[in-house]
């Protein structure tokens, strides 16, 4: 007999934590027994048990009786159900937000925004798919926390619409349309899709979108579904917040409605498109203009997202968490917009673009190659197709080739921009500059 998920949540509401990992197991929690490609963890579920787990779901019915062991017909939609079960006693703003580029980010800055007038929970890390939102939503105590930010990320279609039916979001926003995981969506009409399954959530159910007004996608997409309950527009002259951008190199200068500058610690147009969207949603929601850009001024970067890292005379612009052709292009744009002396562009492949790999590297390179660098530097086996564009740059198809380069010729007083995909992990260049 399968264990219904009442029975579940009521252990759950009774002070048990959620746990899928017999590795950070706590006392008395319930262990979700996941699948995954490698491992199954109903073969962990005693151990989990051992550990002090309270309680193991699990759906292999030969693990035997034991009155620990809670029987499902599968592990994971038990877990998501149970989110979703949790979802219905919320009495406050959901807030969905997804993607191509500059989610996590987003992300922070809004609930940076938001938690100068609510106790705000958002989305921890990269907990944003079909295991990691229904962890968020479960993270969420309805006693104490007044609003949600839930972060959701896709890498094929009716992902963003799973991920809603779960966190059930009142509010949403989508950063932008890039050439994010073209081979799991199929190429940008799969992507428009994709990540449109949002808006058409929030239209079904009347829910508030925030569109930026400076995006033509965008604006596309929400012109075709009107039935929103409210949408608001920013990075549009008409918005309630309109916020004047004034340096973005290194970092991004604006000046608010009070017309006071604001320095953060961002650098880049594309990050000044997300602190509108997080002022927005801030303005929407009640919280004062002061508090909103004092929140903003403090933000810090961190996990190698958009971080300014000063090296002694060098300044690093470090954005190696990740990288698609949309991501990539705004970051050299910028960079290559930046008024310093000397420039170091050091870039690593773009994972996760199938067939189109070898063109997207070829058209990163053209573009490369229109601006003016005094020093490039590709690493990985996909940006040999960036060369022929690129005849003067040096090129290591491993980056360990890129370590001895980087500590055989140390710099003075130069800018880099290194950026490349999460398992090219850039950020091991870091240490090998001189500071």
């Amino acid at each position: 007999m399968y264990t219904p998920t009442e029975t579940i949540y009521d252990i759950y509401t009774n002070g048990a934590k959620i746990s899928t990992d017999t590795r950070l197991i706590t006392p008395g929690c319930i262990f979700f027994a996941l699948k995954g490609d490698k491992f199954d963890g109903n073969q962990y579920a005693v151990q989990a048990l051992e550990k002090g787990a309270g309680y193991a779901v699990v759906d292999d019915a030969s693990l035997g009786e034991n009155p620990k062991f809670l029987l499902v017909k599968d592990v994971l939609a038990s877990l998501q159900d149970l989110a979703r079960h949790h979802r219905k006693t919320f009495t406050f703003p959901v807030i969905g937000l997804t993607g191509s580029n500059g989610k996590t980010t987003t992300k922070e800055l809004i609930a940076k925004v938001l938690s100068m007038k609510f106790n705000t929970y958002a989305t921890k890390g990269n907990l944003n798919n079909h295991i990691g939102v229904p962890l968020t939503i479960l993270s969420v105590d309805c006693e104490k926390h007044e609003i949600v930010i839930v972060e959701m990320g896709a890498n094929h279609q009716e992902e963003i619409a799973l991920l809603c039916s779960i966190a059930q979001p009142t509010h949403g926003l989508i950063t932008n349309i890039g050439k994010a995981h073209l081979e799991g969506f199929g190429g940008m009409p799969g992507i428009i899709k994709g990540k449109g399954e949002l808006y058409d959530y929030l239209s079904k159910k009347k829910g508030t979108v925030f569109v930026n007004a400076g995006n033509d996608t965008l604006m596309e997409m929400v012109s075709k579904r009107r039935a929103f309950g409210e949408i608001v527009f920013y990075c549009s002259p008409t918005s309630p917040v309109n916020p004047e951008l004034i340096e973005e190199s290194p970092v991004v200068i604006y000046k608010g409605n009070n017309q006071r500058s604001v320095t953060t610690h961002l650098p880049g147009h594309y990050n000044f498109d997300n602190i509108c969207a997080a002022l927005a949603i801030g303005k929407h929601l009640g919280v004062e203009d002061e508090d909103a850009h004092e929140a903003i001024a403090n933000y810090q970067p961190d996990n190698n997202r958009s971080q300014v890292v000063q090296k002694g005379s060098n300044t690093v612009i470090m954005d190696a968490y990740n990288a698609n052709p949309s991501s990539m292009a705004a970051a050299i744009k910028n960079f290559a917009r930046m008024d310093v002396s000397r420039k170091i562009l050091i870039l690593g492949d773009m994972f996760e673009l199938g067939d189109a790999a070898p063109e997207e590297h070829l058209a990163l390179g053209k573009q490369i190659a229109d601006e003016k660098f005094d020093i490039v530097i590709l690493a990985g086996t996909l940006m040999q197709h960036a060369l022929p564009a690129l005849p003067k740059a040096y090129y290591f198809p491993d980056k360990f080739s890129l370590h001895n380069w980087v500590m055989d010729n140390p710099q003075e007083n130069t800018h880099f921009l290194i950026k490349g995909s999460r398992g090219m992990a850039l950020e091991t260049i870091l240490p090998l500059i001189p500071g």
